[in-house]
């Protein structure tokens, strides 16, 4: 209910006075929107209308709807490679493998008022037209990311904490398809449980499949 008061010119200016402009929030609403409607779908006045801006002032803050969805894309992405990072500096490699599901899972997963789901897994990739930068910038990001773990397990067999004669590079194809896989799945209805039972198991099974014959305790 409206609040009644004396002076209408009061009311006219507070009715007319902009929200200060918050640009996590507008990323985070534009990711929102990108998410459930593509990004040809997306309008700019659909944009202008979820984040309370006018169009010069969208243009001014983004430069262009392009600009914006790769800001939302770069934004909600960058932490899987923190991810990855994080992983690949575990000492056990057991843990690293853990790291990568269960870390990615719980990202995957975040609650809805502050994360917009997996973007990068979900049909708005392939919906995203060929002059951006976006898809290169996910196709790195992939590509390091799995550099990365490669590297680690390929010194994790040197090291003797796998058995000898894995293949560094299939393993590594391994982990980043059940990541994908993950991914794919948190952008429908499974819930995060499910998910990270799935994980669970992977990393077991991974462990217990690739472990030298002694020295593994099964500890998960």
């Amino acid at each position: 209910m409206e609040r009644t008061i004396y002076n209408a010119s009061v009311t006219e200016r507070s009715r007319g006075r902009p929200r200060a402009f918050d640009r996590d929030r507008a990323v985070l609403d534009a990711a929102r929107l990108f998410w459930r409607r593509g990004y040809s779908g997306t309008s700019t006045r659909a944009l202008t209308a979820a984040l309370g801006l006018s169009t010069s002032s969208l243009y001014a803050a983004f430069g262009s709807k392009a600009g914006l969805f790769e800001e939302a894309v770069r934004t909600y992405a960058e932490r899987y490679r923190e991810i990855y990072q994080q992983a690949v500096a575990e000492k056990d490699v057991r843990t690293v493998f853990e790291r990568v599901l269960v870390d990615s899972v719980h990202e995957f997963t975040q609650p809805g008022d502050t994360h917009p789901g997996c973007l990068i897994s979900s049909s708005v990739m392939t919906d995203s037209t060929s002059t951006l930068d976006t898809s290169a910038y996910v196709a790195e990001l992939h590509s390091s990311n799995e550099r990365a773990l490669l590297v680690r397990i390929e010194q994790a067999v040197r090291d003797e904490q796998l058995a000898v004669g894995t293949d560094a590079a299939a393993l590594t194809g391994l982990v980043q398809s059940l990541w994908h896989g993950l991914s794919v799945r948190s952008n429908g209805d499974t819930s995060r449980e499910d998910l990270l039972a799935t994980a669970r198991l992977a990393h077991q099974l991974i462990c217990r499949q690739l472990a030298p014959a002694a020295g593994f305790s099964g500890r998960l």
